[in-house]
């Protein structure tokens, strides 16, 4: 460990993912006191941060164990998972930086890690000392005082979000224009088409759809490294095709209702613009299959959103009366799903009469399982990786979960569109079979909507 960086770790990280002093490699990785003084204020309630951050407390004290005070300073070993042997190591920062050594007023806890962090680094000036941080503020005055600052990376799979999987391929002209061999295959009244993968010449998952300009549109069902199977799709008529009397208003809408009423898929993420049809689509998916259908027995709601980790445990009422006022989207597109009924209030209330309707605080969903249950989890670009691992791993059997989210706007302060949850999740379950995930275009609430997406 002669070459070993001193990683000094902020405590935004370690709530980011609590885990993250085990993906330092064979580096030594330096908590400040001041963090855990920090993550001791906020690991008090019931919300998701102070879940987060009492899991960040317990990983540090597995890590430490019975170290003696002068192995802590020195360096605990960090022991890894299937008796992997130890790789780095993990110490505690006790010591105060002197008066004379400070480079900023300690009246704030910024303050108080930078002057800790250059005064390590000046008293290790043979190795480099870099401090970790999802606060790009923190990381500017960090570089501003001569600290090397980085941000977390590890559980970020992209650099670009232009990379994310879009979940369809826009061929231009036809695709049998570059195929030059096609098997093709009736069952269950279905067409299947079983080509080379190469004749795509592009990167395909599994329940990713392939259009043409000449309307041809089908879902990628089967693929192997050297053959793809094609489903058929009939534009067409899922134009016409009516859900919970919803129609879809472009190829996009359609694609995503046929991802969402398939009970063979059971995980969906949709992304999109505001407007884009995100919520209404799922609702009114999830209605179609818990009435009718009785495919699933309820239709579980909730959301992520900075004021309701902190405020709904201070407002009156039950969970779901709590839940209300930040789920106003829900209810908002079921009204608008009978805006064209006799009685719109009647058509709502018999809706809600008929369907098993939970709003759900992410704060009471960690050490729960659902069963049988349409999940939406709306506004999911918020959420961290580690919280949307916690959610979606709550979907018991015969359960489907669905991922709402707009990654161009994320009210997270420390998440950006690559290190979002919905993003990691989209990468990470990119070559599930029961997965599919599509970025929906166009902004067909209104052309006011329209406008002001494009030019405000």
């Amino acid at each position: 460990m002669a070459d070993a960086i001193f990683y000094v770790v902020d405590t935004n990280v370690l709530i980011h993912d609590p885990t993250a002093i085990r993906n330092f490699d064979e580096h030594r990785v330096i908590l400040p006191i001041t963090v855990l003084e920090e993550l001791d204020k906020l690991k008090v309630g019931r919300t998701a941060l102070a879940a987060d951050c009492r899991q960040a407390i317990r990983e540090v004290d597995r890590m430490l164990g019975k170290a003696t005070p002068k192995e802590v300073e020195q360096g605990v070993p960090i022991r890894r998972a299937n008796d992997e042997p130890p790789r780095g190591s993990l110490s505690v920062l006790m010591m105060e930086t002197p008066e004379n050594s400070r480079i900023l007023p300690e009246h704030l806890n910024d303050n108080k890690i930078l002057n800790a962090v250059a005064h390590l680094q000046h008293r290790h000036e043979d190795r480099r000392v870099v401090l970790v941080t999802k606060d790009i503020n923190m990381r500017l005055k960090a570089r501003a005082c001569g600290i090397a600052a980085e941000d977390y990376h590890s559980d970020q799979l992209l650099t670009d979000i232009n990379q994310l999987n879009r979940g369809y391929l826009a061929l231009s002209g036809s695709i049998w224009d570059s195929v030059e061999e096609v098997q093709t295959e009736q069952a269950n009244a279905r067409t299947y088409y079983h080509l080379s993968r190469d004749a795509l010449a592009q990167e395909l998952f599994p329940n990713q759809f392939v259009v043409d300009e000449t309307g041809f549109l089908a879902r990628v069902v089967a693929l192997n490294d050297t053959q793809v199977s094609l489903l058929h799709l009939d534009l067409p008529a899922m134009m016409e095709q009516e859900t919970w009397g919803l129609k879809p208003r472009d190829v996009y809408q359609a694609m995503a209702l046929d991802l969402l009423l398939d009970p063979e898929i059971h995980l969906v993420n949709l992304t999109g613009s505001a407007g884009s049809g995100k919520t209404i689509l799922a609702l009114a998916a999830a209605i179609e299959m818990t009435v009718p259908s009785k495919l699933y027995r309820r239709i579980i709601v909730t959301r992520s959103t900075q004021a309701l980790d902190e405020d709904i445990g201070f407002l009156p009422g039950t969970e779901t009366e709590k839940m209300e006022p930040w789920l106003g989207a829900i209810t908002d597109n079921l009204e608008a799903l009978h805006q064209d009924d006799e009685n719109r209030e009647g058509s709502v209330d018999y809706v809600l009469s008929r369907v098993h309707l939970q709003f759900k605080s992410l704060n009471y969903i960690r050490g729960r399982s659902f069963q049988q249950s349409f999940i939406i989890i709306d506004e999911s670009q918020n959420l961290t990786p580690h919280q949307m691992k916690t959610i979606v791993t709550r979907a018991g059997t015969g359960s489907k979960v669905v991922c709402l989210g707009n990654l161009a706007q994320i009210d997270t302060a420390y998440l950006t569109p690559t290190s979002s949850g919905l993003t990691y999740l989209t990468e990470r379950f990119k070559h599930f079979e029961h997965g599919g995930n599509l970025q929906l275009q166009g902004i067909p609430r209104s052309l006011l909507a329209a406008y002001a997406e494009e030019h405000l």
